[in-house]
């Protein structure tokens, strides 16, 4: 480990993917709450954590952008895309206003396929082959542990400040990895076309998805945890 955080690549990447991690998880319970207080409806607050799972569906779509453009700059533009779509959310304060708190979670849900597909695909040109393998079981544990605390971070930072703030900490978060990224000393090459054609590998990956049904049973796991949790708050 100590090999992996002294090198200077693969310390940035590592920060870029805790900070990043946190950005990406913090949301998904505190917005099942914040519908809750507002209109009451569990099933409503379930919708959000679907919404941020559904565009997995059509992930192999959305991965073919992290093949077919420099994994750094999209990185860093999605990042600060996502960074500046959750200053909307601060308008969010009445049941009316809700359908932009689920449109902004199905961009922000379709960003965390897009940012993982080229967060995993960067990794081999930024980061010493001879760290490797200590480096992917850091970024692992990172990420996993992410998700243990940030949804957790999330929702007490709600009930003392409000879904406003948030937004404005995720926000905050994206634009912190978007700058740990741009330090990057990376070089890429162009992408180069899949040699069995764009549409056949998409296709497959479609076929490999709907087949195993995985995701779409993930997200209705995801949507029925969510509703039994926000059910319990005040």
């Amino acid at each position: 480990m100590t090999r992996v955080l002294r090198d200077r690549n693969a310390g940035l990447y590592l920060a870029g993917v805790v900070v990043s991690g946190f950005g990406s998880s913090a949301m998904w319970l505190a917005s099942g709450i914040w519908v809750k207080d507002l209109t009451g409806s569990n099933g409503l607050a379930a919708l959000c954590v679907f919404a941020l799972w559904a565009p997995t569906l059509v992930g192999p779509v959305l991965g073919t952008l992290a093949d077919r453009t420099r994994r750094r700059p999209l990185l860093i533009g999605t990042n600060l895309g996502v960074a500046a779509l959750l200053l909307a959310l601060f308008t969010v304060d009445s049941p009316g206003s809700l359908w932009l708190l689920f449109a902004v979670l199905l961009v922000y849900g379709a960003a965390g396929v897009v940012h993982d597909a080229a967060e995993s695909a960067l990794v081999a040109a930024a980061v010493d082959s001879s760290l490797l393998g200590d480096f992917n079981g850091l970024r692992m544990t990172a990420n996993e542990g992410m998700k243990l605390v940030a949804p957790l971070a999330g929702a007490g930072l709600y009930a003392a400040y409000g879904g406003a703030m948030v937004a404005l900490l995720d926000a905050v978060t994206f634009v912190l990895a978007a700058g740990l990224y741009a330090l990057l000393r990376v070089r890429e090459d162009g992408p180069e076309p899949p040699p069995d054609g764009l549409r056949a590998r998409v296709a497959e990956g479609v076929r490999h998805l709907w087949g195993r049904g995985s995701c779409a049973r993930s997200s209705w796991r995801a949507a029925r945890r969510c509703s039994s949790r926000v059910s319990t708050a005040p």
